[in-house]
């Protein structure tokens, strides 16, 4: 797999002013290492790095262009001249070398790597990253970027966004890829836990320190001790609650319930809300001392209807997720999948995955159509697909509903007999007598009004027409 490495590779034989450029770009804080242009090849398949810098004294233009070819994703960067203009090569170093040019060069390149990091293959634990955080739209993109930054650190992250973006999901990530992975991750919607009880809930209790505490009590920041501690809904958390979280974050020590020893904290704090929290601080309903506490390292999930191309995407990972459950599988043909990426998804991921859970209901195994869709998800009109059905067909199964009826049609003694006679029966005339008896008895109901009849003998009214004027029946 490929890894991305913040290494300079300087490509060529060493000379003095190869060990010059070295020289300035340590000064800058940069890794270097020279390399041939044999072995250049092998170590760009397997990894990416901040910058290859390609002295062109002994390569051809040529070669340059074959290696710019083969890792489209590398920045490149020429001593020298030259007259390529390829996408990846972003400029030339020029003698003498100068702080303010090398340090233009190297913002070019980390700019140049950020765009194209999709290109880059990604380790083990970043596939089933991109997995979850499915996407390609530029947001997306941009999140899982954000989160490849700030795992390694302890730094406290906000995850910001609209309800049903997946922002537990940005947590867990963070917390996956992270030295605390062997840890515990603790979730906390401090919006579902009522006020009188979220001070137990996350620091614990001790026995009889209030009505009902029988025993003591872990909370979640013990519980999530050298692991991660998300904090979802911090905007609902109470002001009173927020100074005593704001104490732990500055401290790491809490106090239990009802307790007075001191116990220390080793927890990573990842919160998340969907509120405008510098708002809340102008109203005073947030504290701006714990907001910037919390908003060491933001992070801003798009809502779905900034990135409807990713609808498709979406689909096919929730459908395989309900199927791996178990749970069925539907599938969508293309009309169906335009028309959701017009929809607007106030519920943003979460609305798209309740969507297809029902599908999956409603059609086990199906496809569904546009008209499959409930109605506020139809925004491509499409006729309804209606099977022809013949006259002749639908009078069959007038008939068969009659005499397959659970409560079979009384007949008139007088004029049909309850058995077959000896000497038989005209069928024909017999039952054309039946369907005569029954229109007059319908159109007699119905004070004469033949759509009524039509719908009590359950036929279409075209269909009563004809029969009338077959038997040459008319409304009165």
């Amino acid at each position: 797999m490929m890894q991305i490495e913040q290494r300079i590779l300087i490509v060529g034989t060493p000379s003095e002013r190869v060990t010059r450029l070295c020289c300035i770009f340590e000064f800058l804080g940069e890794q270097c290492e020279v390399v041939s242009n044999e072995s250049l090849l092998t170590l760009i398949e397997q990894s990416r790095f901040r910058a290859v810098v390609i002295v062109n004294d002994n390569i051809s233009e040529e070669s340059i262009k074959n290696i710019a070819s083969i890792v489209p994703w590398q920045p490149l960067l020429i001593l020298g001249d030259t007259t390529l203009q390829l996408s990846n090569i972003l400029g030339q170093i020029e003698e003498p070398f100068n702080y303010p040019q090398l340090t233009e060069l190297l913002h070019f390149c980390q700019v140049f790597g950020q765009a194209k990091r999709e290109h880059t293959l990604t380790s083990g634990n970043q596939t089933k990253l991109f997995r979850s955080l499915v996407g390609r739209s530029e947001g997306i993109a941009n999140v899982r970027h954000l989160i490849n930054q700030v795992s390694g650190s302890d730094a406290t992250v906000l995850v910001l966004g609209q309800s049903g973006t997946g922002k537990e999901v940005v947590a867990r990530n963070i917390h996956y890829l992270s030295e605390r992975r062997d840890g515990p991750f603790i979730p906390v919607n401090c919006g579902a836990i009522p006020p009188e009880l979220l001070e137990s809930e996350l620091f614990g209790h001790e026995k009889g320190s209030f009505t009902g505490a029988i025993s003591a009590r872990k909370g979640r920041f013990e519980l999530a001790e050298g692991g991660t501690l998300f904090l979802d809904e911090i905007g609902d958390m109470p002001l009173q609650m927020q100074v005593k979280l704001l104490r732990v974050l500055q401290e790491r020590v809490f106090e239990r319930v009802g307790g007075s020893k001191t116990i220390p904290t080793d927890v990573r704090i990842v919160a998340a809300t969907h509120r405008d929290l510098e708002s809340m601080i102008t109203e005073n309903d947030f504290r701006e001392d714990l907001y910037y506490r919390l908003n060491v390292f933001p992070i801003e999930m798009p809502a779905l209807s900034e990135r409807r191309d990713d609808v498709p995407l979406l689909l096919h990972e929730l459908v395989n997720r309900v199927f791996n459950e178990g749970r069925g599988k539907v599938r969508f043909t293309q009309r169906a999948i335009e028309s959701l990426k017009e929809h607007n998804w106030s519920g943003n991921v979460r609305e798209l995955s309740n969507l297809v859970e029902r599908l999956t209901i409603l059609y086990p195994g199906g496809l569904v159509d546009v008209n499959d869709l409930p109605h506020k998800y139809r925004y491509i009109d499409v006729p309804e697909y209606c099977v022809e059905i013949s006259e002749e067909q639908l009078e069959r199964d007038a008939l068969a509903s009659i005499f397959n009826d659970d409560e079979p049609v009384e007949l008139p003694e007088t004029r049909f007999p309850s058995e077959l006679p000896p000497e038989g029966v005209n069928l024909k005339d017999l039952l054309a007598e039946l369907e005569i008896d029954m229109i007059r008895q319908a159109l007699e109901q119905q004070d004469n009004v033949v759509a009524r009849a039509a719908e009590m003998l359950g036929i279409r009214r075209t269909t009563l027409v004809e029969k009338m004027r077959k038997y040459g029946m008319s409304k009165e």
